[in-house]
């Protein structure tokens, strides 16, 4: 016989903070309650909140501003939005990132991205294809796809006008905020199409880079693969 499963307190609370940002109760860049005002509420002690809370800024999902308090997580903060732009120059320094918008369409969701994001085949998506140029180069090339029913405003114009990322854009616009991601990575060669969007010969090595991303309670919310040129640039892994 199997014993009951003992949560301590501090993750009891850290959960119920997590459901009211799921639920959208304090929306990104917002200030949450003080320590004091949910000690209260939820009637424990301000060092168990302050536990839960902890975790939840370890994980990026809130930060701290000194002297102001703790705010919901945006992917307009620096230190959030480089969590997902892993690419980087072998100077270390990040430099600017252009956005060229080639492709916004409309399509059906087949078997493999279905599967991924936990839909049916033929429900509807958003299919977004971009380059990402750093200091004039072409660097990144990738698809996007997204679940229609979520982002079913999103348009071309919208895509290609926000200067951020876009998880900024979704999660300002439509409410859904990325809150981790899981990815594979291979070598790959570049075909022709693709080299000459990177500027490269057919058969130039590249990284192939496919990624799901979540938001709150792991719901898969984006597919999206890469094709990144490293010439000049390596993709920072953090582990830990």
């Amino acid at each position: 016989m199997s014993s009951p499963t003992f949560s301590p307190l501090y993750q009891q609370i850290k959960t119920l903070l997590l459901e009211a940002l799921q639920s959208g109760a304090w929306r990104p860049g917002t200030a949450i309650p003080s320590e004091m005002d949910l000690a209260s509420r939820y009637k424990v002690s301000q060092g168990t909140v302050r536990k839960a809370i902890d975790e939840l800024a370890s994980e990026n999902l809130l930060f701290r501003r000194q002297g102001k308090g703790t705010f919901v997580a945006t992917h307009g903060e620096r230190q959030v939005r480089f969590r997902f732009l892993r690419l980087a120059a072998d100077s270390g320094e990040p430099g600017a990132v252009e956005r060229q918008l080639l492709e916004f369409r409309r399509a059906r969701a087949g078997a493999e991205v279905a599967r991924m994001l936990e839909l049916k085949a033929g429900d509807p998506m958003v299919v977004i294809k971009r380059l990402l140029v750093f200091g004039g180069d072409p660097v990144v090339l990738e698809e996007v796809w997204l679940p229609g029913t979520l982002f079913k405003g999103l348009t071309a114009a919208a895509v290609s006008d926000h200067r951020g990322a876009l998880y900024n854009l979704f999660e300002t616009q439509f409410g859904t905020r990325m809150v981790r991601a899981e990815e594979k990575l291979k070598a790959a060669a570049a075909d022709k199409a693709s080299g000459a969007l990177l500027k490269v010969e057919s058969g130039h090595p590249l990284l192939a880079v496919e990624r799901v991303s979540y938001t709150y309670s792991d719901k898969p919310v984006e597919w999206r693969r890469g094709l990144y040129k490293t010439d000049g640039y390596f993709y920072k892994s953090e582990l830990g």
